[in-house]
């Protein structure tokens, strides 16, 4: 049996601790399975005595994840630590540099520095895998990497954060409020204390960065996504997606169109059938389209240490088998400029609510400013009258602002944006009106 592949891990959290267990668990399978047996000779972390779910004291510690990515007795650096720039970033390019392969999970290193490194890791003939980056233990980078390259990808999409989809099944399941939905998500540690990165939308971005490059092999443009969070989904939009035969769903879609590539994240309302809709709680669920293959559907475990090990775990047994790819599946050098599709062209149907003033000639308003911008309605609806809208003055209103909710025909984003503006001049509104696109998929 040749010589074992020698690994140098830094990050020892939950999924540095789950690659360890896993290591500890199938030492002997995937020495059978790839002939080469796997050692871990060194870890390295920011506090050496914290508690952990793997025992470390058979690995040498090194306390500079620097010094460990270039330590000669190492042939792959795993980095586990998180983080775009300063210590993961200086340790992924000192590990190339030096000739080592590098497995990271690290998403956000790669949106940023992504093309930078593959060139980095091509000079120097050496693997960049980040099977974990995404979607946690579903192998969306491996199919689209190696499996689908005999494709023209037209779109990639899906539910890339288990946090969000846990809320929105939360609200929808069990009528939760989006407040106390998020609070469960952190009571169970879905959800971080500071939300933002994930209900936000970022994480899906970096992860719809990565994805992106592969599918269209363009460079990572992840300052040019458009992203919106779920933090403006309300229960009367739940409500209303159920009644019209849709879930609601924070998406993030990268499509080519004849106007560039758009990549977007933001609520969307999909229809009940679909395998998105029917993707509940904290998995992850990814469709690729090609023009040869048609639709590839990958779901499961999103994030977790075990899932996320196991991601982990497939890039450095591509390691040890001597399988070394272009990260972006297209080399650094020849990744085309992200030619961008600008959001207003974006075309679709669209769910607006408007909670409104109860008088005489509002909707007949409203109708106005969206005949303004072409926009056939499909359907319009008046909701009982609300007494729940903070700081607003019903005193006048005895019955109290209402909801209207409607469903557009096809028509394009700078469409509703405009009518919308105009809506919200004639003040027929009392709170910031809601809009959500309905995804066809």
């Amino acid at each position: 049996m040749p010589e074992s592949l020698k690994l140098g891990l830094a990050g020892l959290g939950t999924v540095g601790a789950g690659v360890l267990r896993l290591i500890e668990a199938h030492a002997d399978k995937i020495a059978a399975r790839t002939g080469r047996k796997l050692e871990v000779v060194a870890v390295s972390a920011r506090n050496r005595a914290k508690k952990r779910d793997a025992y470390i004291d058979a690995y040498r510690w090194v306390d500079d994840p620097v010094a460990l990515a270039k330590d000669p007795e190492i042939d792959v650096f795993v980095e586990l630590m998180g983080g775009e720039e300063g210590i993961p970033k200086e340790a992924v390019e000192a590990a190339l540099k030096a000739g080592k392969h590098v497995v990271t999970a690290n998403k956000a290193l790669l949106a940023h520095h992504g093309v930078a490194l593959s060139k980095l890791a091509e000079e120097n003939g050496v693997a960049l895998n980040f099977e974990a980056a995404v979607a946690g233990g579903i192998p969306v980078v491996k199919v689209m990497r190696e499996s689908l390259q005999g494709n023209e990808i037209r779109r990639v999409y899906g539910i890339l954060n288990g946090t969000c989809n846990y809320i929105l099944t939360l609200m929808q399941e069990e009528g939760a409020t989006f407040d106390d939905a998020l609070k469960d998500a952190q009571a169970k540690g879905y959800a971080e204390a500071d939300p933002t990165f994930d209900i936000g939308g970022f994480d899906t971005a970096h992860k719809l960065a990565l994805l992106t490059s592969l599918a269209f092999g363009v460079e990572i443009a992840f300052d040019q996504i458009y992203v919106e969070g779920i933090q403006r989904i309300a229960a009367a939009d739940i409500e209303a997606a159920d009644g019209l035969g849709y879930r609601l769903k924070l998406l993030g879609v990268a499509e080519a169109t004849e106007h560039g590539i758009e990549q977007r994240v933001h609520p969307a309302m999909v229809a009940k059938h679909t395998p998105i809709a029917e993707t509940f709680g904290a998995q992850n669920c990814v469709l690729v389209e090609g023009d040869f293959v048609e639709d590839v559907m990958l779901s499961g475990q999103g994030a977790g240490a075990g899932p996320t090990a196991s991601a982990v775990m497939s890039d450095i047994v591509e390691i040890a088998r001597g399988h070394i790819f272009a990260p972006f599946a297209t080399k650094a050098s020849e990744l085309k400029p992200y030619p961008r599709a600008e959001m207003g062209g974006h075309a679709g149907s669209y769910y607006l609510r408007l909670t409104v003033h109860d008088q005489t000639g509002v909707i007949a308003g409203i109708a106005t400013r969206m005949a303004e911008q072409n926009i056939s309605l499909d359907s319009i609806v008046q909701h009982r009258p609300r007494t729940d809208i903070p700081g607003v003055d019903d005193g006048d209103e005895p019955t109290g602002p209402v909801d209207v909710v409607m469903i557009t025909h096809e028509t394009t984003e700078s469409a509703i944006q405009k009518a919308l503006a105009a809506i919200e001049g004639d003040g027929h509104v009392v709170a910031k009106p809601q809009m959500i696109r309905i995804e066809s998929l």
